[in-house]
């Protein structure tokens, strides 16, 4: 017999480019499932994160953020947006509060305007603006568009992060158990891997290289020695960007494939065996058959 108070659904995250999407999933999970990084566009595919308690099953889709398309891959980025809101049962808008109002915020809230379903303000990063700049925005944003409910918090510290929980749960729809209790995220080994090395890459390397990066991993392999062998290709589109990534004496790619290294054996909790290897592709950023490889879902 299913318990009839259960809630079950789908929140989808969205906001602009830096809001902290991915920094509030990985607090509420208490567990790394999305990259995080100072770069704006870090996300580029809808990860899902599952927050499993007694008396509900949130499941978190952390899109990529929101900007006006300039490639392919910035297309599929945006679909991959709306396809999130169109599946879930709650919106999580999110927004820094630190920045101000402009015309990408302007945007999203126009996106919202048809969305029969509850709208949750997220006013994140509160701990870097005085108590006395909240309410003012508070009331600015309760003009814009009518919240369902206003959630002030920090993702980075974890302050009321509890409460934005606590409300999610009272909009959940009643219902079972989706995943596994003791399942975080339903993300393929693979494309873990790969994000976790584009973000030491990002980490490392200067402000030419982000969005022209890709990782893919091509082979995964458990060794009788319980270590786990990993490759990967690193694309950039310029040869001068190669030059970047690989470094004088394969010194960044070294620095590189360590991070990545220690993360993973974190998360894994075994011995991997990293083989990096870095290769130039003109414009992947508009090539169909390189992004298809690259998200699989």
């Amino acid at each position: 017999m299913t318990d009839s108070t259960h809630k079950s659904g789908f929140a989808a995250i969205i906001g602009r480019p830096n809001a902290g999407k991915s920094t509030l999933l990985n607090q509420i999970l208490d567990a790394k499932v999305a990259i995080v990084s100072d770069k704006p566009q870090t996300t580029r595919n809808s990860i899902r994160g599952i927050y499993t308690t007694q008396s509900m099953q949130a499941i978190f889709i952390d899109t990529p953020g929101i900007h006006k398309p300039k490639h392919l891959l910035d297309k599929q980025m945006m679909a991959a947006v709306n396809d999130s809101l169109a599946g879930s049962d709650i919106v999580l808008y999110l927004v820094d509060s630190n920045t101000p109002f402009g015309r990408g915020e302007e945007f999203i809230i126009k996106q919202l305007a048809g969305i029969k379903k509850p709208v949750l303000l997220i006013l994140n990063k509160i701990d870097l603006i005085t108590p006395e700049q909240l309410l003012p925005l508070i009331a600015f944003y309760n003009e814009k568009y009518p919240f369902t409910e206003i959630i002030p918090l920090s993702a980075a510290s974890g302050e009321n992060v509890d409460r934005l929980l606590e409300v999610i749960g009272n909009y959940l729809p009643q219902g079972p158990q989706l995943y596994p209790p003791d399942m975080i995220s339903d993300e393929p080994e693979q494309q873990f891997m790969a994000e976790l090395i584009r973000e030491q890459a990002l980490a490392a390397t200067y402000e030419e290289i982000p969005h022209s990066l890709a990782v893919l991993v091509t082979a995964l392999e458990e060794r009788t020695n319980g270590t786990l062998y990993v490759e990967a290709n690193i694309y950039v589109e310029r040869e001068s960007q190669k030059g970047i990534i690989i470094g004088k004496g394969g010194a960044m790619l070294k620095t590189i494939g360590s991070g990545a290294r220690q993360e993973m054996e974190k998360f894994f909790a075994c011995p991997i065996y990293l083989e990096l290897r870095v290769k130039t592709r003109k414009d992947w950023r508009n090539n169909s058959g390189i992004l298809r490889r690259l998200d699989p879902s």
